[in-house]
């Protein structure tokens, strides 16, 4: 908030843009309460600009006094996230104890951090012949496999391959804090 009498009643919303392009004008939403309002201006360090893309750091000046939490998402109203508690991922295991279906984990996935439980693992992919081991129910260190994961809270996701901010996350060991698990976010339409 600047500390200066001309901009008393300064009210932005600094953060960093994941993807796509916000202009003064564009009619956008707030994740996860839903209210949209219009973008009034957009600020950066260096000033006001026409555009904001990724990875610009900037302020959000909207029409309507809305209410934006930490941790909320802005988005287009016509290029919302996915928003969901049910993920399918592949992940990279970095843990010398082995992933179990029905492991609980944190998964951090962009600003937000909440917990989550492996429902089930696909499979394990052979990275040499990248045979799909659909009979496997846990992942060892340094292996990868497609897992379903449930958190308890909505994530508001994209597909890795679509959008790298929003589609990637971390799992972390809850009695260790130590990061077990690095994951991409699949579609659905990745169905086996």
């Amino acid at each position: 908030r600047p500390r200066d009498d001309q901009f008393h009643d300064y009210r932005g919303y600094a953060g960093q843009m994941a993807g796509g392009v916000l202009r003064p004008g564009d009619e956008v939403v707030a994740l996860p309460s839903g209210f949209t309002s219009t973008i009034a201006a957009i600020d950066t360090a260096d000033g006001p600009v026409s555009e904001a893309f990724a990875p610009m750091a900037v302020t959000i000046r909207l029409a309507d006094e809305i209410d934006v939490s930490r941790g909320d998402m802005l988005c287009r109203t016509q290029n919302r996230p996915t928003v969901s508690q049910d993920i399918d991922a592949m992940i990279c295991w970095m843990s010398d104890t082995p992933l179990q279906e029905r492991g609980k984990y944190v998964i951090k996935h962009t600003t937000r951090v909440a917990r989550a439980l492996v429902n089930q693992v696909h499979y394990k992919l052979d990275v040499n012949t990248l045979h799909r081991d659909e009979s496997a129910s846990s992942l060892a260190l340094n292996e990868i496999g497609k897992v379903s994961l449930r958190s308890t809270v909505p994530l508001f996701h994209d597909e890795y391959r679509r959008n790298r901010a929003t589609g990637s996350f971390v799992l972390i060991d809850e009695q260790t804090n130590a990061t077990v698990a690095g994951g991409m976010i699949l579609g659905r339409e990745h169905g086996r």
